[in-house]
């Protein structure tokens, strides 16, 4: 079915009559009625407008709780992610205990992981919400939700890695070899256990090969050797690699280039 904008303008009206009809009364008990039909309905934004109205009245009384709770999964559902997670923190200063403890907890880490952005921007919740995930593992170590929570750290982890990667093919597209070779090399320690550590390995190589090749004649031995060592260490940690013959082309270029530039015996490869 569709509406024209009159007829939703209309519709969008009767509502805010409504909601603010509500607020208007002086009985928070059917305030709080009203709220918790809204919540069930999920108009949200409606719910949160009268679960803050009545938040004084019940404050230090069983409900409270309930209220509380319900108040800051309207954030979350609005997508406000940065006032849920302060929301959620609170709930957890004020009750501690409570049976929805291990939940609100989860649900905080998780609003930052929802506030985490693209790769290409900073990573400061996506950081954060890794902290967060691996504080309630270690906080709940029989959570049904540790796996959620363990998932969640390896795609923040995943996230990380793409943002680095992209940071040293930046280098090597501007030509900044050198750089790249040494960011690429931070990609690989700081992410082993990723799928591209072969490819991450490769550019390494080919970072530090432009580099000796754009060096000063009397620097060029001692970078080709860089090449050749890295070369090396590639054979021996990714001898089933798809890069393995590009990782050979470049060996054998930089030991012939060696000879060139050397007057030294080239070391002798494994």
């Amino acid at each position: 079915m569709k509406f024209s904008a009159a007829a939703l303008l209309c519709i969008l009206l009767v509502s805010c009559t409504g909601i603010n009809k509500v607020l208007k009364s002086k009985d928070p008990e059917y305030k709080l009625k009203v709220a918790e039909q809204y919540y069930v309905k999920k108009k949200y934004n409606y719910a949160q407008q009268l679960y803050e109205d009545v938040m004084p009245y019940y404050r230090g009384l069983p409900q409270f709780e309930d209220i509380y709770y319900k108040y800051a999964y309207c954030a979350y559902y609005q997508k406000d992610y940065m006032n849920a997670e302060n929301l959620f923190k609170t709930f957890l200063e004020i009750y501690p205990n409570s049976a929805k403890a291990e939940e609100v907890d989860y649900m905080r880490a998780y609003s930052f992981f929802k506030q985490s952005p693209k790769p290409q921007l900073d990573q400061s919740n996506t950081i954060k919400a890794i902290g967060m995930m691996q504080t309630f593992i270690n906080t709940h170590p029989g959570s049904a939700r540790n796996k959620d929570a363990t998932e969640i750290i390896d795609i923040c982890r995943h996230k990380l890695e793409v943002k680095d990667a992209g940071s040293a093919k930046l280098y090597y597209d501007l030509g900044q070899y050198r750089a790249a070779a040494v960011t690429y090399t931070s990609v690989l320690n700081t992410y082993p256990e990723s799928n591209k550590s072969d490819e991450y390995k490769i550019m390494v190589i080919k970072s530090y090969f432009r580099y000796a090749e754009l060096s000063v004649e009397e620097k060029k031995a001692e970078r080709f050797q860089k090449v050749i060592d890295e070369c090396n260490d590639f054979k021996d940690r990714f001898p089933q690699s798809p890069y393995a013959k590009e990782a050979q082309d470049y060996l054998s270029q930089s030991q012939n280039n060696l000879k060139t530039y050397s007057n030294e015996p080239v070391k002798k490869t494994t």
